[in-house]
């Protein structure tokens, strides 16, 4: 296990952060806005949200550096500053945590398909190398490949990330199958795992998909079959659309409710996905304090 993995879960659970494309809309990005490019245009309003997490009790805060690899900044004229902006994600992240939180960045996925032949495996796994090299030119403690569906994309990210000798958490969506518990690709959660590890991932996990009222299956399941920590973060319930806007109904207490059996399945690490916000990270604080 690394050694930053080691010391930060010593001491039970570790608290991460919420969702980030929420608030950053309350913040005021628009739909089709690149959420990156806000590294570079609004970087008090990024770091607002980083803020507010470690107020809120996170030991641990992400990046807004999900989509900043070059196949999704292409989309908005922006591959030409993929370094650009995660280095300052990463820095903006640094002033938030400002030494109270460890800033893991976030990695996501490239939104081109490896099965259909729309990119080659060696340039993907540059692509996110790119990526990886300027987060961690730029301090971070660690990366976090996160929302993947396609395992082979996800081991070529670990193999990314892992090149900068910093500690790598992989990170699967199981949302699809009759009981959602297989990735888009039919992957399950102990194929995930069992290859992930294998693929040298620190930590193991899912995040996105679902509520987290299916996330204690799939913890165990992920547990059940790597000797690495495990990492969650779930939804806050499943989405609705009310009167033309995405909502998520379930309240901070009712999921931090969940995060006992979370914690008696395995987790080491534990946060919220969409629909989360400084509230959730919060509430779940205070359950983990309660079950101390």
């Amino acid at each position: 296990m690394h050694e930053l993995i080691e010391a930060l879960t010593s001491g039970g659970p570790v608290v991460t952060d919420g969702a980030w494309g929420t608030q950053l809309q309350a913040r005021g990005l628009k739909p089709g806005e690149c959420p990156d490019a806000w590294n570079l245009t609004h970087p008090d309003r990024v770091e607002e949200v980083g803020r507010a997490y470690v107020e809120a009790g996170s030991q641990v805060i992400l990046t807004n550096t999900f989509g900043a690899h070059r196949f999704m900044l292409a989309r908005h004229g922006l591959a030409d500053r993929v370094e650009e902006i995660n280095r300052a994600g990463v820095e903006i992240s640094r002033l938030a945590a400002a030494g109270r939180a460890r800033v893991f960045a976030s990695v996501g996925p490239s939104g081109v398909m490896l099965m259909m032949g729309q990119v080659a495996p060696g340039e993907l796994q540059e692509a996110f190398a790119q990526q990886t090299r300027a987060m961690a030119a730029a301090g971070a403690d660690g990366i976090v490949i996160e929302t993947m569906g396609d395992l082979a994309e996800a081991k070529l990210a670990v193999a990314a990330a892992r090149e900068t000798g910093l500690p790598v958490v992989a990170c699967m969506t199981f949302d699809s199958g009759k009981h959602r518990d297989r990735t888009m690709m039919g992957v399950t959660p102990e194929e995930a795992a069992e290859q992930l590890t294998e693929a040298g991932a620190d930590v193991i996990g899912s995040n996105c998909g679902q509520g987290i009222e299916g996330f204690v299956a799939l913890c165990g399941r992920l547990k059940s079959a790597t000797d690495r920590p495990i990492w969650i973060k779930a939804n806050a319930g499943l989405p609705q659309v009310v009167d033309g806007q995405t909502v998520y109904s379930q309240t901070p207490e009712d999921f931090a409710s969940h995060v006992p059996p979370l914690v008696e399945a395995g987790a080491s690490f534990i946060g919220g996905c969409c629909g989360t916000n400084p509230d959730f990270i919060r509430a779940i604080a205070a359950e983990l304090v309660r079950g101390e």
